[in-house]
């Protein structure tokens, strides 16, 4: 099995097309459909299955993409290795955040430590806690900042935070001098919030039914931004943890309100890597930045 059937197979499984891959390769398309018959003919599997939309990868072509997907991670660490010993700190980090977090804090990390190493390139991707956890697991992420994770074994956690759920209002709304809100006060308001895929919602749904709530649930959305957006305008709550909003919070623009429940007070922010994979040096000093940072902002925030 060569390098070069490899790569093509891994940009196919990744594209799902073979001439988006022959696109990104350069190369023709009926150069990787070469490639890839011979590699199934080698295997003696069928790795795609074709449609006119595109390719899906069957069960064997899950199997090889994943260990595939591994080959090219250790190859990248591999060459950040070398990089490391020739003191040129470049290389590529995979930082896998909740959406609400690339609006907050980050665009100022990579700004900051761009700076430092400008030689150093990211991937960013942002995701539900759950994906997250999968993409670390599977080797896809270097760093994940994830929302009341669930622990796993091959996940270690490198720094976490409290993160009670507040309502988030804006200053000048009449809870916004409030210290704490309690549920019932909290269902009785028009509130914008995540779509049920987010995890935040659903602790918030399993919440309220066990309180036999129901809320005015008037704006729902897979946008964090507009909920947040919705809770400026002053006629909206939202609901969800700070550090998603700790931008607008700074600002000025929003109040977090402590929710009076013991569930979601327990709540809390994570900064995790898989276990049993070594970082880059350039992943190593992006995590000391991040985890630095957010325990800063975390005490100006309580203060």
């Amino acid at each position: 099995m060569r390098f070069l059937t490899l790569r093509y197979f891994n940009a196919v499984a990744k594209l799902g097309s073979i001439r988006k891959a022959a696109d990104r390769l350069h190369v023709a398309p009926s150069a990787v459909s070469r490639q890839i018959a011979q590699l199934e003919h080698e295997l003696d599997a069928i790795l795609f299955e074709r449609s006119k939309s595109g390719v899906r990868l069957t069960a064997a072509g899950e199997v090889l993409a994943r260990q595939s997907h591994r080959i090219f991670r250790d190859l990248d660490r591999a060459r950040a290795g070398i990089d490391d010993l020739r003191g040129l700190r470049r290389g590529d980090v995979s930082l896998w955040v909740i959406e609400g977090f690339v609006t907050g804090l980050l665009p100022n990390l990579l700004a900051d430590f761009q700076r430092r190493y400008p030689a150093v390139a990211f991937k960013v991707q942002t995701a539900s806690t759950d994906r997250i956890t999968e993409a670390l697991l599977e080797d896809e992420a270097d760093i994940g900042i994830t929302f009341n994770a669930s622990p796993r074994a091959e996940i270690e956690t490198i720094a976490e935070f409290p993160e009670p759920v507040s309502c988030l209002v804006a200053r000048d709304h009449k809870y916004a001098n409030r210290k704490s809100l309690s549920l019932d006060e909290i269902c009785k308001e028009p509130l914008a919030l995540p779509d049920h895929s987010f995890g935040i919602r659903q602790s918030f749904e399993r919440t309220v039914a066990k309180h036999k709530l129901n809320p005015r649930v008037l704006v729902t959305t897979n946008s964090l931004e507009l909920t947040n957006t919705m809770a400026v305008t002053g006629q909206f709550i939202a609901f969800k943890p700070a550090l998603a909003v700790i931008t607008q919070l700074g600002s000025g623009q929003l109040r977090a309100i402590p929710v009076a429940d013991a569930e979601l007070a327990a709540a809390r922010s994570s900064i995790s890597v898989h276990r049993d994979r070594p970082l880059s040096h350039a992943a190593q000093e992006f995590l000391k930045l991040l985890t630095t940072t957010i325990r800063a902002s975390k005490a100006k925030t309580r203060k």
